[in-house]
């Protein structure tokens, strides 16, 4: 699943877009590395870091969701560190 979709999926971010500036801005590393295209693929087990603001967020990917349903929904995507 593409990166930027998998974000928004997960609530991380408001809209795609938003994730999709991240990520170009170098905000977002898969595996400790720099993700700076939208269409990096992930994969269930992958470990991301974000970084909102000041603060980076550690998340484990558990699952990579169909759609971008209620919060319960998107919480059951990822493990926070």
């Amino acid at each position: 699943m593409r990166l930027d979709k998998w974000l928004f999926f997960a609530r991380i971010f408001k809209s795609r877009s938003q994730a999709q500036a991240a990520i170009e801005d170098g905000k977002v590393w898969i595996e400790g590395k720099t993700s700076l295209k939208p269409a990096d693929a992930i994969k269930v087990g992958d470990k991301i870091v974000i970084a909102i603001g000041s603060k980076h967020r550690w998340l484990t990917v558990l699952a990579l969701g169909e759609r971008r349903g209620p919060a319960p929904e998107a919480q059951a995507l990822y493990q926070e560190a």
